[in-house]
């Protein structure tokens, strides 16, 4: 028992120092970028504006919310209006919903998904969970790069942790300080820091792929003082967009915030959120 305890106290302030040191470099890197940037429109109206036109290109943003709260709309009306307005491949990768019922989804806003499918305009991946490994995401990032996909979409990293790919050699997570190399780690022994830490690399990873930028869906947190069920994502991403869904009298609202943008002097007001004939409309704050 006491060996346990120790281990799980060695990793968890290794896994601490190790991710700090790593936000520390990835900042500094991040400063030298220009700061007037390209950015990267999503087409729904109203949302734009509140981040100075757009997404900066090559940045994650995180969209988390309650069930119903329009996440994978979001998502979805993204990487179409990329498609169909600004002339960018998308790729949609859903570990939750199943190819015909997004396309299904996506057919009640008027958005004709297998014509730009076949077009080349746009990719679905539906990947069940337990075909999830350390392979497929390498997989489907060669993709990215091979088909210059320039909009990628995850839906969700919620589910993703379900089954996240964390079965791995001490070696393989740079753990072999703290234990020798032929200790196998698995859920049950440090479950916690291991999907933390696999949540953390997996979004970095796509920070490496150039000209790309990302969103990523996610369950609002169940711990208060986070706002990802995974608890670490909203750290990671460059960006974070807060949906909200609530009951007022009789009546329901949705509402979005943008809770930060990095190099964006972005809008800091809960707006109402709409889910219209034609997709979301992010309405002006009513004075």
């Amino acid at each position: 028992m006491m060996q346990y305890l120790f281990l799980k106290k060695s990793i968890k302030q290794y896994l601490k120092s190790d991710i700090k040191q790593s936000f520390k470099n990835t900042k500094q890197g991040r400063r030298t970028k220009e700061v007037f940037m390209k950015r990267v429109k999503t087409g729904i109206k109203g949302f734009d504006e509140l981040v100075q036109g757009g997404f900066p290109e090559g940045s994650s943003t995180l969209i988390t919310g309650s069930p119903g709260t329009g996440k994978s709309i979001f998502g979805l009306q993204f990487v179409y209006n990329g498609a169909v307005k600004y002339g960018e491949k998308g790729l949609y990768v859903s570990f939750e919903q199943r190819k015909k019922d997004l396309i299904e989804q996506a057919g009640q806003f008027g958005w004709n998904l297998p014509q730009l499918v076949k077009s080349g305009k746009l990719e679905i991946l539906s990947i069940p969970l337990d075909n999830v490994t350390r392979k497929t995401i390498d997989e489907f990032k060669k993709k990215i790069v091979k088909e210059k996909v320039k909009r990628l979409v995850i839906d969700s990293l919620t589910t993703l942790t379900v089954n996240a790919p964390i079965l791995s050699s001490v070696k393989e997570m740079s753990l072999s300080e703290v234990v020798s190399e032929s200790t196998v780690l698995s859920p049950p022994i440090i479950g916690d820091f291991l999907v933390k830490h696999f949540i953390y690399s997996f979004i970095e990873s796509l920070h490496e792929l150039e000209g790309v930028t990302s969103i990523l869906v996610s369950d609002s947190s169940t711990e208060q003082g986070y706002m990802s069920r995974d608890t670490v994502s909203e750290f990671v991403c460059d960006g974070v967009i807060l949906l909200n869904f609530e009951a007022l009298g009789s009546e329901f609202t949705r509402s979005l915030l943008v809770r930060k943008m990095r190099q964006t002097k972005n809008d800091e007001d809960v707006h109402p959120l709409e889910i219209g004939k034609n997709g979301l409309m992010v309405h002006e704050v009513p004075h």
